[in-house]
């Protein structure tokens, strides 16, 4: 049974952003676009927790990115005060396994969009 949490609050998704961002410098050629653009993907996380609460979510992400930048990887949105706040404080975590199981099963569907894509581009065949 695995039992290990990690932070919520878009925290985690933020920090993961940050180390493929670092990689992907590092990466040569297409593979590097695509994983700038699933950086982006995970940045958008906190966006849409502040956004769904009804906060102002540009205000809240860039606060949070600065955050992260100056190495506070435990700040994410907070809900009670509409603005950011430390994860650990509040007691905001999420299941480990269901975290990994969810960034799974999305890189999966969007290699499975990529494939049909790329089939659907092919032209037809006589």
């Amino acid at each position: 049974r695995e039992s290990r949490v990690v932070l919520g609050g878009g925290c985690c998704e933020l920090l993961m952003a940050q180390a493929v961002a670092q990689e992907s410098v590092k990466t040569k050629g297409k593979e590097a676009l695509a994983m700038d653009a699933f950086a982006r993907a995970l940045r958008q996380i906190p966006a849409i927790l502040a956004d769904n609460a009804g906060f102002d979510a540009a205000d809240i992400v860039t606060s949070l990115r600065s955050e992260h930048s100056q190495g506070n990887h435990w700040m994410g949105v907070c809900m009670e005060t509409g603005s950011i706040g430390d994860m650990r404080k509040y007691g905001v975590t999420e299941s480990y396994k269901s975290k990994l199981q969810c960034l799974t099963s999305a890189s999966e569907a969007a290699e499975m969009i990529l494939r049909v894509d790329d089939i659907v581009k092919c032209a037809p065949r006589p």
